[in-house]
């Protein structure tokens, strides 16, 4: 049975009619670009072929009824009184629905029902892309004529206000307007973005979900974003135009960031010369070089882990494995960090080996269990029939 169907038949058998359209947000991968958002830099994500799928239809109402696969629960709100929920899960909706009140759009009452595949908790931004198929699908039910972008931002705040998560705008932008078989080169200054053909030829993407979340990540997250505050205040005091760490230079850095804290220094240098990996990789992509693209992955680990240090031993025990298998040409840590995923990029035919040679290695260090996770870039958010 496709999916469409089983959507509509599951929407059917809980709400007792068939939806009135049914649309799917994907999940998304980050290529190279990585705590480069929050300082206006280059991210290269792209969307997954992954998703969350929503049904929806209006209501003679105006209550909001929704129904999660993942909870087996129900949620009931009214329209009139949309406020975060105790429960979690219904506020990525919820939230979106707020933010398409405060734009002076009214959504009736409706009916949702929310389904997915993008695994959860692997750093594949799950939550995005319930955002970002509410907003959609909503955009789509009430005739709104948002455009992608604004789809984009009303998740983003969605997660801001809702789910009270500071995120930048890269994950709900991938989720929305990714087209398949590119990566978007995506400028957090000013959204500016362009899709480079991500052509991978012999090889293939594979995710390796360490199954691991260390509790260090957010506290590390807001440290890391007062060093590179820290170091951008220092740098405006000698060079003004310095709005951000993406105005900043090396040479810069040496000779203003150095002297007051090395550890700020190498934080800051990261973030520099990341945005620097992310030019480079769109070089190689566009040239066809994947050999090329996966060096910067390669050296973009090293620099997170030993310069940025939000890595972990077992991202570190991965990657180091990764290095020495001829099949791979390039692995790194993706996400925020201390947990999540590896991406790979690996000769055809070769990845499953790998991941099943790799995995008793990786258990008998850490006592855990290995997941890989074959991805392949996707299309953004879209309607189903």
């Amino acid at each position: 049975m496709s999916k469409e169907s089983k959507l509509k038949e599951r929407y059917l058998a809980l709400f007792g009619a068939e939806p009135d359209l049914m649309a799917k947000s994907p999940g998304r991968i980050n290529l190279i670009g990585e705590h480069t958002d929050y300082n206006e830099g280059f991210v290269l994500p792209t969307a997954i072929d992954k998703a969350i799928y929503v049904a929806l239809a209006t209501r003679e109402d105006d209550k909001i009824v929704l129904y999660a696969e993942d909870f087996s629960e129900y949620f009931e709100s009214s329209i009139h009184t949309v406020s975060p929920s105790d429960k979690g899960w219904p506020n990525y909706i919820l939230g979106v629905v707020h933010q398409l009140q405060e734009l002076g759009l009214a959504p009736k009452g409706f009916n949702l029902y929310v389904d997915g595949d993008v695994p959860l908790g692997a750093g594949l931004s799950s939550s995005a892309a319930v955002e970002c198929a509410t907003g959609f699908a909503l955009n789509e039910l009430f005739q709104f004529k948002l455009s992608r972008q604004e789809i984009a931002k009303i998740g983003q705040m969605a997660e801001h206000t809702f789910a009270g998560v500071k995120c930048g705008i890269m994950d709900q932008f991938a989720s929305v307007l990714s087209k398949e078989d590119f990566v978007i080169k995506l400028d957090c200054r000013s959204l500016e973005y362009e899709h480079v053909p991500l052509l991978l030829g012999d090889y293939e993407l594979v995710l390796l979900n360490t199954n691991v979340k260390h509790s260090l990540a957010s506290s590390a997250y807001n440290d890391r974003r007062n060093s590179c505050e820290q170091g951008v205040a220092w740098l405006r005091e000698e060079y003004p135009e310095v709005l951000s760490l993406r105005d900043a230079t090396v040479d810069m850095l040496e000779s203003v960031v150095k002297p007051k804290s090395e550890d700020i220094f190498t934080k800051c240098k990261y973030v520099v010369e990341e945005n620097i990996r992310v030019e480079l990789a769109c070089e190689a992509l566009k040239s066809g070089n994947i050999e090329e693209m996966g060096r910067q992955m390669f050296e973009a680990h090293q620099a997170i882990s030993k310069d940025y240090e939000v890595s972990c031993a077992e991202l570190d025990f991965l990657v180091d494995y990764m290095k020495e298998q001829p099949e791979v040409v390039g692995a790194r840590m993706m996400g925020g960090g201390f947990g999540g995923c590896t991406i790979n990029i690996v000769k055809k035919g070769h990845a499953e080996r790998i991941a099943k040679q790799v995995a008793p290695a990786y258990k008998d260090a850490f006592g855990l269990a290995l997941e890989p996770i074959f991805v392949a870039a996707s299309g953004g958010s879209t309607l189903l029939n």
